[in-house]
């Protein structure tokens, strides 16, 4: 049963108003002021507030505010433009004029506790959402995930920087653009660069910007990514792949708020947030030397550390559900359930690619899918032992495993740029299908 409050001076209106109300179904609750109504207390708890303009006291719009998210009708015997559009702007839902016609104030009332109903539904949903989904993209409710959430809720209004930690595919870009959001900067850049992604020869001049001449080639100044995110947000996704001149470059930006472009005299002033990210154990880094010290001091001023999804428990099956439908509306299909024997996959598959794997599997088996379920043969998940370590010692003849199998035989002797020469592919897919697979890049140390 709905229920109402009637907040009426007038005795015989409020007594013929409960009347009405109480034979079409309605519980009424009467008060005779704003300030009886307020000492009641609960007010966003009723469906309907239905209030009189003019009360001895404070007026019916007073109740308002505190009857939020509940609405408040305003009854008037000043039915006049300006007493109805005074009352609307104060957020009241509608204004009935007295003497009302029953059958009006009745259709007026039910539209308004349909509208509450509705309106509270949106809410508990929104609620919902935003316990499970409180980053957009992100889906946990797992400890370690809700951490996450509380660590990017209070890190993203100040602006100092941050380094987020995880294994590839752990979704570190989507935590650089929740901060990005919620902080003040969100009106200006954000600029993500993938420093595995950029050949080191170029690092330096895509980063910090070149003047004309300063290498063969740049027959132009260019600005660098630093400069391109002045006024907002720097993602340097994969910081631990920096050469030792471009790490160096990088500690000026953050002690010193100025940049050097190469083949520059003067350095230039920048208003940047840093947030960085890596797979790789910075610590370890540091120690071999591969890493400097006073910049891992400077980026590691707030951890956010992400959980691989092998460790997150049922966020995977709910994970996998939140992107079956993303995919499906962005495929345009109609759609789809996962039958339980895709649910057991996912549960079993450890997921070395983590939420990018996932996101890839979930993509190929909206395509195959035949009917309205998904089957475990639709995702494509592998074997849980490798293709080329099986029984009979014969290697697996797909392309996917060849690919596994060349790059971790021979990253060890190879450097990036030989890998991809000789698989036949740029660099950038070498890195993407690392990525992919969940294939750990080699350490600066181990490639020539």
């Amino acid at each position: 049963m709905s229920r109402i409050l009637v907040v009426e001076d007038e005795a015989v209106i409020r007594k013929a108003l409960r009347r009405l109300l109480e034979r079409h179904g309605y519980g009424v609750d009467e008060a005779g002021s704003a300030e009886e109504a307020l000492e009641r207390g609960g007010l966003d708890s009723y469906d309907l507030v239905i209030a009189d303009l003019r009360l001895p006291g404070a007026a019916g719009t007073a109740l308002i505010a505190p009857a939020r998210p509940t609405p408040v009708l305003i009854l008037t015997s000043y039915a006049s433009v300006r007493s109805a559009v005074e009352s609307m702007k104060l957020g009241a839902a509608d204004y009935v004029a007295k003497p009302f016609d029953h059958d009006e104030l009745l259709v007026t009332v039910r539209r308004l506790v349909a509208q509450g109903r509705q309106d509270r539904q949106r809410r508990a949903l929104r609620s919902d959402l935003a316990r499970s989904y409180p980053v957009e993209g992100m889906v946990g409710e797992c400890p370690a995930m809700r951490e996450v959430f509380e660590r990017i809720a209070r890190v993203a209004p100040l602006d100092t920087t941050v380094l987020v930690l995880g294994e590839s595919g752990t979704g570190k870009e989507l935590v650089a653009r929740a901060i990005h959001e919620r902080s003040a900067r969100a009106e200006g850049p954000l600029v993500v660069v993938n420093c595995a992604a950029i050949p080191e020869a170029l690092m330096e001049a895509e980063i910090f910007g070149h003047e004309r001449g300063a290498f063969t080639g740049a027959d132009r100044a260019r600005e660098g990514l630093v400069e391109a995110a002045h006024g907002g947000t720097l993602f340097l996704d994969e910081v631990g792949e920096l050469p030792p001149a471009a790490q160096a470059q990088l500690l000026r930006v953050l002690q010193h708020g100025e940049v050097r472009r190469l083949g520059a005299a003067q350095a230039r002033r920048v208003d940047v947030r840093l947030v960085a990210a890596t797979h790789r154990d910075l610590r370890a880094e540091v120690r071999a030397g591969r890493f400097r010290e006073d910049l891992y001091f400077r980026l590691n001023v707030f951890e956010i550390v992400l959980p691989p999804l092998r460790e997150r428990g049922s966020d995977v099956e709910r994970l996998a559900r939140f992107l079956l439908d993303k995919t499906c509306s962005r495929l345009n299909r109609p759609a789809l359930a996962l039958g339980e024997d895709a649910l057991a996959a996912i549960r079993a598959h450890d997921w070395p690619g983590n939420v990018r794997e996932l996101e890839n599997a979930i993509e190929r088996a909206v395509i195959l899918a035949e009917g309205g379920t998904i089957r475990a043969a639709d995702l494509g998940l592998p074997q849980r032992r490798r293709a080329w370590d099986n029984d009979g010692g014969e290697p697996d003849s797909s392309l996917e495993a060849y690919f596994r199998r060349f790059v971790l035989e021979n990253q060890d002797r190879m450097t990036e740029s030989e890998l991809a020469r000789r698989l036949g592919i740029s660099r950038k897919t070498l890195w993407e299908r690392r990525q992919r697979m969940g294939l750990p890049r080699p350490r600066r140390s181990d490639r020539r």
